[in-house]
């Protein structure tokens, strides 16, 4: 009896100490999550991940933060994407705020405070609003977002609107995720004296940058050359929406449209060797890279008024202007310009917009 609790005595020393062994290794620290964010609050407002999407904010640009150049029109976000140590701009996201039925559009309404075109966007790390800064103001927030994945690192910040000519007066929180580097989420708010909206979409307007043709619904893949047939004037052409019964749709729920060229890269990349192309070379596709363009919304996070909206264009934008000597014919024919969902306004109401590396097609099957 006693030799056998002698060799159990053993068995628990030896038991005891294989576990401390194994509890004492060091654990492997989980990837560092490679962001992008401002140096301080003084630097340029951009923010983003290393291989995934960037956001910035005027007057900084994303292609050359941190060199004092002017990144585009006010009152849009800058939407970029990173690859190999560079950053290119791929589409400007704008916000439209319906008021008594009439729209206003942040890129091209009048400031309040200097009635110049364009609305002041300035950021906060919180509800606390501040006020109007050509600076990031903050370098955003890291939180964790996912107990099942302690390791997935969320980077998010709230951007302000200076209040729109109709009252309204939005405001966002937007957010990356470490496990989703690709989407920009963006969940929109109102301030208390808003004037009441009937909706606020937000609207990527440049897909005719990327030369966006082929819009990938549930049922069928729309293509600008067909739907915006004939069309050559220099105004936008308008559609019927598409409702969500007509989106992809994947087993959680979650819906998503996906917008891609039609082209291949190399078609993509070439740009006509005329005098007026060469002097509109801004037009001209820069990443070295085709990226698939889409949004998307949470299972459950949507009501049957959300529907699929674009427009299209058969020329580059030229300002405005009504000479219509000034604009450029878009290479193989119209594209889609404005690509977005609308919804009936309800605080807190949350869309993602996404790039990919993916093709349209790989992209749907991984969905």
């Amino acid at each position: 009896m006693n030799t056998i609790f002698k060799y159990k005595d053993h068995f628990v020393i030896i038991f005891v100490l294989l576990l401390f062994t194994a509890t004492a290794r060091p654990q492997s620290a989980a990837p560092k999550v490679d962001w992008i964010r401002p140096a301080n609050e003084k630097s340029p407002p951009v923010w983003g991940i290393h291989n995934g999407i960037v956001v910035g904010l005027w007057p900084a640009s994303i292609e050359q933060a941190g060199q004092n150049a002017e990144g585009g029109p006010r009152g849009l976000l800058r939407i970029g994407y990173e690859y190999k140590g560079t950053v290119y701009l791929v589409n400007f996201i704008a916000v439209e705020p319906v008021v008594d039925g009439d729209m206003e559009f942040s890129e091209i309404s009048p400031s309040r405070v200097d009635d110049k075109l364009g609305k002041q966007f300035w950021a906060a790390p919180s509800v606390d609003t501040g006020s109007f800064s050509p600076y990031a103001s903050t370098r955003g927030v890291i939180s964790h977002p996912d107990k099942l994945h302690p390791e997935t690192e969320e980077l998010s910040l709230y951007v302000f609107t200076e209040k729109f000519l109709d009252g309204a007066q939005p405001y966002f929180k937007l957010s990356i995720r470490s496990d989703k580097p690709g989407e920009l989420g963006i969940q929109v708010f109102n301030r208390e004296k808003s004037a009441v909206m009937e909706r606020c979409a937000f609207t990527a307007t440049m897909g005719n940058y990327s030369r966006l043709r082929l819009l990938y619904l549930k049922d069928t893949v729309v293509d600008a050359r067909k739907l915006f047939a004939g069309y050559n004037d220099i105004e936008f052409d308008e559609k019927e929406p598409y409702s969500n019964e007509r989106m992809l749709k994947n087993t959680k729920g979650d819906l998503m449209v996906v917008a891609e060229s039609n082209e291949t890269f190399d078609q993509l990349a070439s740009w006509p060797q005329e005098p007026r192309y060469l002097s509109g070379w801004h037009w001209r596709y820069r990443p070295f890279y085709k990226l698939t363009q889409y949004w998307r919304v949470d299972s459950g996070a949507y009501d049957k008024s959300l529907k699929v909206r674009v427009n299209g264009r058969a020329k580059y934008w030229s300002g405005g202007s009504d000479d219509k000597g000034k604009y450029m014919d878009i290479p193989g024919g119209p594209a889609f310009e404005n690509f977005e969902l609308r919804e009936i306004y309800q605080p807190g109401e949350k869309f993602y917009f996404g790039l990919s590396l993916k093709s349209a097609k790989a992209l749907i099957a991984g969905f």
